[in-house]
């Protein structure tokens, strides 16, 4: 009977380990699949290091000016958004903060329009997860503005891909702190 216990601990004992190889093996495959896409194209924080290699969009053969985000150091979502950013021809610069608020205030984005982050590009402000084409809308038209604005942090913006996003407005924030929809998604 001592045998059989024994032999049955034993055979536990190596699905166990066997079971968390296989887990551990999975979370490291899981890992790498976020961190070396990220790799190919590194993204350098707060070291005045752009996240892209190119400027100069498709479309239209001219440059956009570069974006500097503010961030706090804990927020992937704005990594994820700076990549969004990345992917639709802009160099984007990561500026790790304590107090998004208070860059925000600095900035000069009304605070009630706040999101995780703040991004600075050419005259302009954007305050969170503003898609790239509303941007690349913002700076063809030129209006007098602070900037756009996608208050919150829905799901299914850029940076917050989601299985249940839900419909958003981009803001655009006149030079008297008012806001108008810009873009509906």
């Amino acid at each position: 009977m001592k045998t059989s216990k024994a032999s049955s601990a034993t055979t536990l004992a190596k699905i166990y380990i066997k079971n968390r190889m296989l887990l551990q093996g999975l979370a490291l495959c899981a890992a790498l699949g976020i961190t070396l896409p990220g790799m190919a194209q590194p993204l350098q924080q707060g070291s005045g290091q752009a996240i892209s290699s190119f400027t100069t969009p498709r479309e239209t053969g001219q440059a956009f000016p570069t974006v500097d985000v503010y961030k706090s150091p804990q927020c992937g979502c704005c990594k994820s958004w700076a990549e969004h950013l990345q992917k639709n021809g802009f160099t984007v610069i990561l500026h790790d903060v304590d107090d998004v608020p208070a860059a925000r205030k600095k900035l000069g984005m009304p605070n009630r329009f706040g999101s995780c982050h703040t991004a600075k590009i050419g005259q302009y402000l954007v305050e969170g997860h503003v898609p790239a084409a509303d941007i690349k809308k913002l700076l063809k038209k030129n209006p007098k503005a602070i900037g756009l604005a996608v208050p919150a942090m829905p799901p299914g913006s850029p940076g917050m891909e989601s299985e249940h996003p839900i419909p958003y407005d981009t803001l655009l924030i006149g030079v008297n702190g008012n806001a108008k929809v810009f873009a509906h998604h």
